[in-house]
């Protein structure tokens, strides 16, 4: 049997796609930036051509599509170039935002086992509970976000909680999800051999069940840190925050800055995919200490 290649089979399809990405991109950075300059020289009375139009298209200081290298620029710029206690570092704006992604991480990730626990072991929970987990994501973020705000305003908590509190209302969804389907998972045989142990509810759910739920435990936090981190960013702009990478999309929107939307994006995309391995790393590392090959 062929040995798979990492080059061939790994790096390569990846390379390709980013690549095949770069080029669209390109070709719509001329598309959506060349009205603009045809606008100003229709304005100045001067003629010009497609070939005088195309590299201005790629520097133009409010573009309204960013060339990929204005973008690397300014994140190298808000990055490397500037202190991070200073509040036009990006580093300082995402340290804000991560802190609440964190707090609403870890939050929703014992509410979401916890739930799940008592949905399996009670099926009054299960019946009545359950429904309105999954109805309670049916309601757009945006517009529970403004009312957690005003709410938790009003009887004088703000700074970090509510925030968190909104990316709780997100990740603990498909942690109480799949932990459900995760406590469920053994089979009937295995329920009925721990019977014949005449083992408890409790051993029976160490030994058993939750050791059998880590798999779907991991994916599912998988998913929530990732949207804990979107949580927390919407949290930032009903507030008109100051600080944290939504502070930094909504400055860049009111003064039609869109370099430096389009830098904070990629910033949370990056500190997305940063965490996101992080629990994959610790999901290999849990695995690997239960004795499941990889």
């Amino acid at each position: 049997m062929k040995q798979p290649s990492f080059l061939k089979d790994r790096v390569l399809p990846i390379l390709t796609v980013i690549l095949v990405i770069l080029v669209i991109w390109h070709v719509f950075v001329v598309v959506l930036n060349a009205p603009f300059e045809r606008d100003q020289a229709a304005r100045a009375n001067t003629p010009i051509t497609f070939m005088e139009i195309l590299p201005k298209t790629f520097v133009q200081e409010r573009p309204v599509l960013p060339a990929p290298h204005q973008i690397v620029v300014e994140l190298w710029d808000t990055t490397i170039n500037k202190a991070i206690t200073s509040k036009r570092s990006l580093i300082y704006h995402t340290w804000i935002t991560l802190s609440a992604t964190l707090l609403g991480f870890a939050i929703g990730t014992v509410l979401g086992i916890l739930l799940a626990i008592g949905i399996v072991h009670n099926k009054a929970m299960d019946r009545s509970l359950m429904p309105w987990v999954i109805a309670s994501q049916t309601i757009p973020i945006l517009a529970v976000a403004p009312m957690i705000i005003v709410v938790l305003n009003s009887i004088g908590i703000s700074g970090l909680l509510p925030k968190a509190l909104i990316s709780t209302y997100l990740s603990f969804f498909p942690i109480v999800v799949g932990m459900v389907k995760g406590l469920r998972s053994p089979e009937q045989i295995y329920l009925d051999l721990m019977h014949t142990y005449n083992a408890s509810g409790a051993q029976t759910f160490w030994k058993l069940r939750w050791p059998a739920s880590m798999p779907y435990l991991f994916t599912s936090l998988k998913v929530a840190i990732a949207i804990s981190l979107v949580g927390a960013i919407v949290g930032e702009l009903p507030t008109g925050a100051v600080a944290g990478l939504g502070a930094r999309l909504l400055s860049g929107s009111y003064y039609g800055q869109t370099v430096q939307i389009w830098a904070a994006l990629f910033m949370a995309a990056g500190l997305a995919a940063v965490l996101v391995t992080i629990v994959g790393f610790a999901h290999a590392s849990v695995l690997k200490r239960m004795g499941v090959k990889p």
